[in-house]
């Protein structure tokens, strides 16, 4: 580990020690209430549109054939039994499940294949195909068609964490080629231009797309976002359409509302990790960003909106305001173009996106069709702890989800191919009894046929 990570590693481990001792001697007061209020809240905003499921999750979504696939699914899903929890979350603490989640290493890691991208503008992005291991055995996600490609976006900030990593171990077991999509400078993939990707700008994230499907013109296309890598995954849905090439998407712990998120900050812990991080990650290219951006401020920042708008917005070549930048990136701005299944899963005590009456839109999930919100009431930020060595229960649960949706599609094909060629059946026969009645109908007048000959052979 590089000597900046160690002191990051150092400081979040000190600010989740702090966080701990505050939640021990809160545990029999603070947090009973605030969870009280939590459910309190959510109850009133999903009350209407909210269907239980195993181990006090719930769905909340527009009612439809799709959302009653999904429904059985989850309900059938062992992953959210209630049963033995993780030693980790024995507090039901969030902020302990969402350290853990980006302080500690997977157990082991995958094999990965960098491949670099070179775009249209001359950027870089990296693509990382997880080759291995898988050691029980790999399985087939689709019997009898090629095997589906899954699409991971990390966080915002480019940190690879416990869970991402987690997530494509268990989708090669499932059967699953997956794919990790880094931004320019991030984790390792260099800065060739004076360019960064704002934080929901899908340009970059097309191209990408466009490369995958060149390599895998026949496979199913899946995508998961992590955390605020939401933002870019729902501007791509949103901006393609019909044509994003993805038969379903789902997103961990996403931030939905993006610019109130920026401007309300986060708890000081996870403000100052995060910015630290982006600080350490930008050092290095510090002289190229020079003449674009003013760095000396850049690094002076001291939150995290202050950081993204010197960024973005206040460049050296063509300055925007604070509220252009969320007109071209508010990842919500063309979302009822999206048309492909999007499964979010939130937890209720979220330290990082906040309380759902404030971070979740509930009109999204009650009117838009594509959208379901699988809603926890513990889990922190994209935690979702079970017992060692069990991944977290959301991984089993988007798989799930995923094969659900390909089973109900492959359903609809199948009915509307039934339909076609019972049309078409029914078409012939209603053509051919029409022209036997033409042949026996008495009502023929020979001068009319004779007529019709000649003016066809003319």
């Amino acid at each position: 580990m590089p000597p900046w990570g160690a002191a990051l590693a150092l400081l979040l481990a000190a600010a989740a020690l702090l966080l701990l001792l505050r939640a021990v001697g809160a545990r029999s007061g603070i947090q009973n209430h605030e969870e009280q209020a939590d459910k309190r809240g959510s109850t009133d905003q999903f009350g209407c549109r909210r269907e239980p499921l195993p181990g006090g999750r719930s769905l909340i979504c527009k009612p439809s054939a799709l959302a009653q696939c999904l429904l059985r699914a989850l309900r059938r899903s062992a992953a959210l039994e209630p049963g033995q929890r993780s030693w980790l979350s024995w507090l039901s603490g969030p902020h302990l499940q969402t350290f853990c989640h980006f302080l500690l290493p997977v157990r082991a890691g995958p094999e990965l294949a960098r491949e670099y991208l070179q775009l249209a503008d001359d950027g870089l992005v990296a693509l990382d195909w997880v080759i291995g291991p898988c050691a029980r055995g790999r399985q087939v996600t689709n019997a009898g068609a090629l095997p589906a490609v899954l699409l991971v976006i990390p966080n915002a900030w480019g940190r690879l964490t416990r869970n991402v990593l987690g997530l494509c171990l268990l989708a090669l077991e499932r059967g699953y080629y997956p794919v990790i999509f880094h931004r320019r400078g991030h984790h390792g993939c260099p800065l060739v231009s004076p360019r960064l990707q704002p934080f929901g700008d899908p340009s970059d994230l097309k191209e990408a797309v466009t490369y995958i499907r060149f390599r895998h013109p026949a496979a199913p296309l899946f995508a998961v976002s992590e955390g605020s890598g939401s933002a870019l995954l729902l501007s791509y849905l949103g901006e393609c359409g019909s044509s994003s090439y993805m038969t379903g998407a789902a997103c961990i712990s996403p931030v939905l509302r993006c610019r109130e998120w920026f401007e309300t900050g986060l708890p000081w812990p996870y403000e100052r990790g995060f910015l630290l991080h982006q600080k350490i990650a930008l050092s290095r290219y510090a002289t190229a960003l020079e003449d674009t951006v003013d760095t000396s401020k850049l690094f002076r920042s001291r939150s995290l909106r202050e950081f993204e708008e010197t960024l973005f917005c206040h460049t050296k070549n063509f300055p925007i305001s604070w509220d252009t930048y969320w007109d071209l990136n508010d990842p919500l701005r063309d979302v009822d173009e999206a048309a492909v299944p999007v499964l979010c899963i939130c937890s209720a005590d979220d330290p990082v996106s906040g309380p759902p009456d404030r971070s979740l839109p509930a009109e999204l999930f009650q009117s838009n069709p594509y959208f379901f919100l699988l809603l926890s009431r513990h889990g922190g930020h994209c935690g979702f702890l079970r017992q060692e060595p069990l991944p977290a229960w959301s991984h089993e649960v988007i798989l799930e989800s995923f094969k659900a949706l390909t089973e109900f599609f492959r359903m609809e094909e199948r009915m509307k191919g039934l339909s076609r060629r019972r049309t078409s059946f029914l078409g012939g026969r209603r053509r051919w009894g029409a022209l036997q009645k033409r042949e026996v109908s008495p009502s023929c007048n020979m001068e009319e046929t004779f007529s019709w000959k000649r003016s066809y052979t003319r």
